[in-house]
């Protein structure tokens, strides 16, 4: 087993897009970026970001959530951030199965336990997934906010298995998604974008106050979409994410959640609309959900305050009841390492 490697020792920064002691862990040959912030005897929550985003998106909420007791990880998906960019390959696919698995990876060798997950969009469904493949390393979820196209064709009572396609359909599906995400030039249409003021107005249609005068976020977008690795990440995670089978999908997904699940939604989400909240809810309807008014589809990061008060809120419930799921919430006890998706 491949031991992670340490973070500087001086003192890490608090705030801002570079919070954190910062680390490299090598998992399955590939460097992936990581940082802490808090105390190591409190009890760990790692955050997950979403697409096209990196850890520093949570450059509002990691000192808050340091201060309330909890010690903080945030962990760059490969592909994303400063973690590595693979292109598509015939036997891995990157898509939340993958992600789930090196998030896993990620709790067993460097938090060294169970955690709470706090996923931002992308990764509040990865954290969804490892939740359901690796339950035992997981403590509760939050996803801000849940995105997936299948919960917009999800219906309650479904069954979880989706019917079996034929083989030939099977196979003709998997060449006209390979063949289309090869056919289109990533090589020109992502550095077109990533040194243009394109990337400006797409980051804005994510955010309902205005951001483009905020020069630490468009950096912390713009940088590991530069480089020049990142064309093949982005045809590698589109080819995987489109051929996911069902069983790997938020619907399935949740119908077999064991977990404390948590929404938070931003009330003026144009990426993923508050009707995409109420599927969900469709699907598993005890689910809370917590909406952020003035708020589009970061809302960690539009109202650090409200989020902050949502989730510890909710942390603090579930210390609070006396079910056996929150005996194991605030357990201390390393679980196996599960055999995964």
């Amino acid at each position: 087993m491949p031991e992670p490697s340490q973070p500087a020792l001086s003192d890490p920064t608090a705030h801002g897009a570079d919070w954190g002691r910062h680390g490299t862990w090598q998992w399955r040959c590939h460097p992936c970026h990581w940082r802490v912030l808090g105390e190591p005897g409190h009890p760990p929550l790692v955050l997950l970001h979403g697409f096209g985003a990196a850890s520093g998106h949570w450059r509002h909420n990691a000192a808050p959530l340091a201060a309330a007791g909890w010690c903080v990880y945030g962990l760059d998906l490969i592909g994303f951030g400063a973690s590595s960019q693979p292109g598509p390959a015939r036997r891995v696919r990157l898509d939340n199965r993958l992600w789930a698995r090196q998030l896993q990876g990620f709790l067993e060798q460097v938090v060294q336990g169970p955690a709470v997950l706090v996923g931002h969009s992308l990764g509040g469904l990865v954290a969804l997934s490892c939740s359901v493949f690796f339950p035992a390393w997981v403590r509760a979820v939050v996803a801000a906010p849940l995105p997936d196209p299948a919960l917009l064709t999800a219906a309650e009572g479904d069954g979880i298995g989706a019917p079996r396609q034929a083989i030939w359909r099977r196979r003709l599906r998997l060449w006209s998604v390979r063949v289309l995400c090869r056919l289109l030039p990533l090589e020109l249409i992502v550095p077109l974008i990533a040194h243009s003021p394109l990337l400006a107005l797409g980051l804005q249609s994510a955010y309902h106050a205005p951001v483009l005068a905020d020069g630490e976020l468009l950096r912390l977008i713009a940088r590991p979409a530069r480089r020049p690795t990142a064309p093949r990440a982005l045809r590698a995670m589109s080819i995987g994410m489109a051929l996911r089978p069902h069983h790997a999908t938020a619907p399935a997904l949740l119908r077999r959640l064991r977990h404390p699940l948590l929404l938070i939604w931003g009330h003026q989400d144009r990426l993923v609309p508050p009707a995409v909240a109420q599927q969900c809810r469709r699907v598993r309807g005890e689910l809370p959900l917590v909406m952020l008014e003035r708020c589009g589809h970061c809302p960690h990061d539009e109202d650090p305050q409200g989020f902050h008060d949502a989730l510890l809120g909710w942390l603090d419930g579930l210390q609070a009841t006396a079910s056996p799921a929150a005996a194991y919430l605030w357990g201390s006890s390393l679980p196996p390492s599960p055999p995964g998706p």
